[in-house]
């Protein structure tokens, strides 16, 4: 995941969202991708692989979310295409800052995999951030430069009788992927956690969704919302702080081979819970919490 700036968040604190590559990780993320997991050319999918090219597609909406996030939709390159993309995985997006700089990064979309037309992406920006401020400045009707799928975890109904989702910030998109596409399958019993921490109440994204599809499978997932204040908000009926070990301890199933723990947000995030992650394709070793609490690193996938 590329690197944010973490000058407040020395301690692990989860609301810094997703990171991204490094050249040499996106080389490898195309080597890797095209070697065993390239998708073929299929008509009807706007994204048939990263070897296929970069495609251009038009901004159709822009809507903030908070001060610094918003929910962009694209439209695909023809209104009958899904996207290509599956559950889960990414797109590479490009752009040439004004000094003649290109830049990479991937996103992850939170739109359904099957949905025709449009692509929907959570972005965030951040001070001095090329791409998240390129893609702020975009007006409707702009293009912005995609390529792939990238794939990450090649998710399969009922690959585990139960899962964690472990987030903070914008790193809740793979998860919510899992999460929408594991409850829109009834034939997938998978059991789900979701821990998700954010600065405040107003910043947790995706809230309305998130608690939409836990009332409607109440006996399929639990979830859990941590933010670190709630300085002049109302009522808040969620935890105070931060995702703790002992938390984790009282509320994570034990491991096993039947459980799976994934994890995506802020270098502070992986630091605390399962330790830094190396590259795209690189998990690194794991330590933190949940080494701690006897987790081995087949239990882990960090995104």
């Amino acid at each position: 995941m590329i690197s944010q700036q973490l000058s407040r968040f020395a301690t692990p604190r989860f609301l810094i969202p997703l990171a991204g590559i490094t050249a040499l990780s996106i080389g490898l993320a195309l080597k890797y991708s095209t070697s065993t997991n390239h998708i073929s050319n299929d008509t009807g999918k706007t994204f048939t692989g990263l070897m296929t090219g970069w495609v251009d597609l038009k901004l159709a909406k822009s809507v903030n979310l908070t001060h610094n996030t918003k929910r962009l939709t694209f439209k695909l390159t023809n209104d009958d295409h899904v996207s290509g993309l599956t559950v889960t995985s990414c797109l590479l997006a490009k752009c040439v800052t004004p000094e003649g700089r290109t830049v990479i990064r991937p996103y992850t979309p939170v739109s359904d995999v099957n949905q025709t037309g449009e692509i929907d992406f959570i972005i965030k920006k951040y001070e001095g951030g090329r791409m998240s401020s390129h893609i702020f400045d975009l007006k409707e009707g702009d293009s912005m430069t995609f390529r792939g799928p990238m794939v990450k975890w090649k998710w399969e109904p009922n690959q585990f009788k139960s899962i964690a989702l472990i987030g903070g910030g914008t790193g809740i998109t793979p998860l919510y992927q899992l999460l929408h596409q594991i409850t829109s399958n009834p034939e997938d019993k998978t059991k789900i956690n979701l821990i998700y921490g954010n600065v405040a109440p107003q910043d947790v994204l995706l809230k309305k969704e998130i608690d939409e599809i836990a009332a409607k499978h109440k006996d399929q997932v639990k979830v859990h919302y941590f933010v670190d204040k709630v300085d002049g908000v109302g009522k808040w009926d969620h935890q105070v702080g931060y995702i703790t070990k002992d938390f984790l301890e009282k509320n994570l199933e034990k491991p096993s081979s039947d459980f799976k723990v994934f994890v995506c947000g802020p270098p502070a995030l992986y630091k605390a819970i399962c330790g830094d992650k190396l590259f795209q394709f690189a998990q690194g070793w794991l330590s933190g919490a949940l080494k701690d609490l006897g987790f081995e690193k087949n239990h882990v996938y960090k995104f």
